[in-house]
């Protein structure tokens, strides 16, 4: 079902923090280990992707972070309010952010999907996503908590 007209797609603003926030929580994206205002001001002090997000009318239902570090693209914070789940739109980020990194360049994205998410990995396997023989290691430098 393609995405609602009325869907606005458009950079981040500050004054959007609070509403990006919730919507993180209610997709469960949140860690502990993760403060999404570090990781929204890191983001913004970075020049390597974009950071966008959707509303309908003035609801915020839509948020995506991408990267680029030269060698491969990255997606992170991909996120649909679940009562909109279902209708396009997380293809819709997901073509946006494919379009952008092909536009620079970047010949591979990557995704960090958790292993139990299943939803989700069926989602990125519609879109024609795969599971490389790669494990995701991972270490803290700088403690959020």
């Amino acid at each position: 079902m393609p995405p609602d007209t009325a869907f606005d797609l458009r950079d981040f603003q500050l004054s959007d923090e609070q509403a990006v926030i919730k919507l993180w929580q209610t997709c469960k994206l949140l860690r502990p280990w993760n403060d999404p205002h570090r990781d929204i001001s890191r983001k913004l002090a970075a020049s390597d992707g974009g950071f966008w997000v959707g509303h309908i009318n003035a609801r915020l239902i839509a948020s995506i972070m991408v990267g680029y570090d030269g060698h491969r693209g990255s997606v992170n914070y991909l996120a649909i309010d679940p009562a909109f789940a279902g209708r396009g739109y997380g293809r819709l980020l997901m073509g946006q952010a494919e379009a952008f990194l092909s536009q620079i360049g970047c010949p591979k994205v990557n995704i960090c999907v958790r292993r139990d998410n299943e939803a989700v990995l069926a989602f990125y396997d519609s879109l024609a996503y795969e599971q490389d023989d790669v494990v995701v290691l991972g270490k803290r430098l700088i403690p959020d908590d």
